[in-house]
């Protein structure tokens, strides 16, 4: 026992320090990685102009007055780290013209986003844009990583492996083929599908319970596809509810179907939750089977869908909850704009969210009797099925009594 405790520490000391490496080396270059040639997405760029820069010293501090709030401002000497002008001294100012935020100061030492331009005689001027956050995201994302691994041991580090494949699909797969003209609904659903197959079977292994997760997530996915397409005709969403649309329409060289994106980023919405639904459902199909393996498909089925209906009021609501918090700085503008709530909801961008929340929520639900039954069937027939894997890795067959 002590032996077996020696070598679980052991692993996952070494798969800490392998995802450490990782996180460090990998993901700052995967974070520079671009599709797509330059020049199809410079109208793009969060600004030509816009480079990092060093905070070497904090010239002036002081209080000013802009409209109703009076602030702290500073005055900042910064060293130019990239672009034309790498290694100039610029002063810049943070607060002077700009509402910022309260108990947030910028120290010497600290890297920034500024917007750099040049007059007529050749001077440089440079504006505040934004903190550099690269080094705290790293270190949220490393402490992440190393909980999951401690928690969840090897399953944890797979789940992880499953994670940054997710993001390579949606980036290399999903987007590109968006972006050369493609069906989003469909290539949406196929993208979405083989991220959920490549990260189930990754994390959970080839089992009869994996099998019966990825194909409820199949069918709920396409599912939830026909009912997006159909209360988009039926709610008449155009596709440019947000600035976003507008800004790839007006700003891109790329003919996108805007309708069919808002589709395609209802299924992957729903992606994440239904992955988290699929595989408690068929876990706890084949929990309640392996306690008692006399059980008929009907017994079965009946006990596991009184685990699934708490599961899907739970997690309905935490998707409303979620998408309720994003929303809420425009509900609180159209609160002290004193208008109807009515009129609210006629809005495109918000009933492109309401839309979303509730096709999204309909989806869930469909899935898990349609999980059920699949791993439900599996079970009571996995005698028969003994060539598709087990039951569930690690796990004895449990025999007919």
């Amino acid at each position: 026992m002590a032996k077996n405790h020696r070598q679980f520490i052991g692993l996952a000391l070494l798969l800490v320090l392998l995802a450490g490496s990782a996180i460090f080396i990998l993901v700052p270059r995967l974070l520079q990685i671009n599709v797509f040639p330059s020049d199809t997405v410079s109208d793009l760029r969060f600004g030509a102009d816009t480079v990092r820069a060093k905070v070497l010293d904090i010239l002036e501090e002081g209080q000013v007055t802009l409209g109703n709030q009076t602030q702290t401002y500073q005055i900042l000497l910064i060293k130019l780290l990239e672009g034309p002008h790498t290694g100039q001294l610029v002063e810049i100012d943070y607060g002077l013209r700009q509402i910022r935020p309260e108990g947030l100061k910028i120290r010497a030492g600290d890297i920034v986003l500024v917007t750099v331009g040049q007059e007529q005689d050749g001077t440089l001027t440079a504006y505040f844009t934004d903190y550099v956050r690269t080094r705290p995201i790293l270190i949220l994302f490393a402490v992440f990583v190393v909980a999951s691994i401690l928690i969840s041991g090897w399953k944890g580090f797979r789940g992880l492996i499953a994670m940054f494949i997710s993001l390579l699909i949606i980036i290399g797969f999903i987007i590109p083929q968006i972006l050369n003209g493609k069906d989003p609904v469909l290539i949406s659903i196929i993208g979405s599908f083989v991220v959920l197959s490549i990260t189930l079977y990754l994390t959970y292994g080839w089992n009869l319970k994996t099998h019966s997760a990825v194909l409820g997530t199949l069918t709920a996915l396409v599912l939830t596809g026909f009912l997006a397409r159909f209360f988009i005709d039926l709610t008449s969403l155009t596709g440019f509810g947000s600035e976003e649309a507008l800004f790839l329409i007006q700003q891109t060289n790329f003919k996108i179907n805007l309708r069919g994106l808002v589709l395609g980023g209802m299924l992957i919405g729903t992606l994440g939750v239904l992955d988290d639904l699929v595989i408690t459902q068929a876990s706890a199909v084949f929990e309640i089977y392996s306690a008692d393996s006399t059980q008929a498909f009907k017994t079965l089925f009946r006990s596991a869908m009184r685990i699934g209906q708490d599961h899907v009021a739970a997690t309905v609501n935490t998707l409303v909850l979620a998408y309720a918090g994003a929303a809420l700085p425009t509900l609180l503008l159209f609160t002290l704009s004193g208008e109807h709530y009515s009129y609210l909801i006629n809005l495109e961008f918000v009933t492109e969210e309401i839309v979303r929340t509730l096709v999204g929520s309909l989806g869930l639900i469909a899935a898990v009797p349609i999980t059920t039954a699949l791993a439900s069937m599996f079970a009571v027939h996995h005698d028969r099925l003994g060539k598709l894997g087990p039951i569930n890795s690690g796990k004895t067959q449990p025999h007919h009594h």
